[in-house]
């Protein structure tokens, strides 16, 4: 844990959490995706599938890596989390599914409306909870920036000049 304490490392991460509303998750060895989530206790709640927000293999997933933000935008904590995707018939997503439901911006109805959506177009429901002895935090976070180049995506489209009907004179 470096010159932290575990409590001081745990308080970091609890408070990351509490303040979360976007989450950087990756699994396995491939890129992390920037996900809106919803504090859930000491865990993330997280909505993925038709319609909803993009995360290849998490959904299956039985791990994650978890990267959490501060309050100045860089990187304070980042840990490995277990992911448990709740049942649409379970007491557990009648409970979380119209809250997370709530926070979803732009969507059309109401919290209800939305989480029975939800489990009719088979969204997965999940349940991210870090694992504290896995906890990397300050001073023994990585130096160097974790940013990686823009991925190829079908939404990039090359963009031509403007049309000019007069020569336009350089001065």
């Amino acid at each position: 844990m470096g010159a932290w304490e575990d409590g001081a490392v745990t308080g970091v991460l609890d408070e990351a959490i509490k303040k979360a509303a976007i989450a950087w998750i990756s699994t396995g060895d491939g890129p992390a995706y920037a996900l809106w989530c919803m504090p859930v206790e000491l865990s993330l709640a997280v909505i993925t599938g038709p319609g909803e927000q993009y995360a290849p293999g998490l959904a299956d997933a039985k791990t994650a890596t978890v990267r959490l933000r501060g309050d100045h935008g860089g990187l304070i904590v980042s840990t490995e989390a277990t992911v448990t995707r709740l049942d649409p018939q379970g007491p557990e997503w009648a409970e979380l599914a119209p809250q997370l439901a709530g926070k979803r911006l732009n969507a059309s109805g109401t919290a209800a409306e939305v989480a029975a959506r939800w489990a009719v177009a088979d969204c997965a429901l999940l349940v991210i909870a870090p694992a504290v002895d896995t906890l990397v935090a300050a001073p023994d976070l990585p130096a160097e920036s974790a940013a990686a180049p823009p991925r190829e995506t079908p939404a990039r489209v090359a963009t031509r000049k403007p049309f000019r009907l007069h020569k336009v004179v350089r001065r």
